[in-house]
């Protein structure tokens, strides 16, 4: 079968042997916005194209590994199901605990791709082999990603993130077909 989704062949060889993929929340799995309860609870909106992307990392052998600078019940909620155990929460230097994440995993900076839109999201980015940004991130952080996505943060630009990491390992062909079958 011939799949529809097409990337540049230089980008497919940036993204080869990726084994962990960051991820920021406020801006990429979601549109950045958010909104409070009159009782004063966070509410976060997730796009189910983005869920099923880290799905199917986790399938191919990827790893997610979730940084963000917040934290709430929602989020924490959203990501056990989706099955994504490597989480950091309100960690604005996300750095070491990206650092602590490929020494829990056993991986270097060679193998780990990673996708933010704001400043605080450029320490990993840069160190990554490959990064990504959603198509209205920060001016700062679209000229140093490697990609940028045709979609906006929570509106499929992860899923677009998790398509180019499983076409460059090889995993995309036999993952659909599982869906054709």
């Amino acid at each position: 079968m011939k799949p529809a989704i097409h990337f540049d062949p230089v980008l497919l060889l940036k993204a080869q042997g990726i084994k962990v993929a960051f991820f920021d929340v406020d801006g990429v799995l979601t549109d950045g916005g958010l909104l409070f309860s009159e009782a004063g609870e966070t509410i976060k909106r997730f796009n189910t194209l983005d869920g099923h992307g880290l799905k199917l990392l986790q399938l191919a052998g990827i790893t997610p590994v979730v940084i963000t600078g917040r934290d709430s019940k929602p989020l924490r909620a959203r990501l056990q199901a989706l099955g994504i155990v490597h989480t950091h929460f309100g960690t604005e230097d996300k750095q070491p605990a990206a650092e602590q994440s490929l020494r829990a995993l056993g991986l270097e900076w060679g193998e780990a791709a990673a996708m933010g839109d704001d400043w605080p999201d450029l320490p990993v980015m840069r160190r990554c082999a490959f990064s990504c940004a959603p198509a209205n991130g920060h001016v700062e952080v679209l000229a140093v990603a490697d990609h940028v996505t045709t979609s906006r943060g929570g509106d499929g630009a992860a899923r677009e993130f998790c398509d180019v990491l499983l076409v460059a390992s090889g995993r995309y062909v036999d993952l659909l077909e599982k869906y054709l079958t």
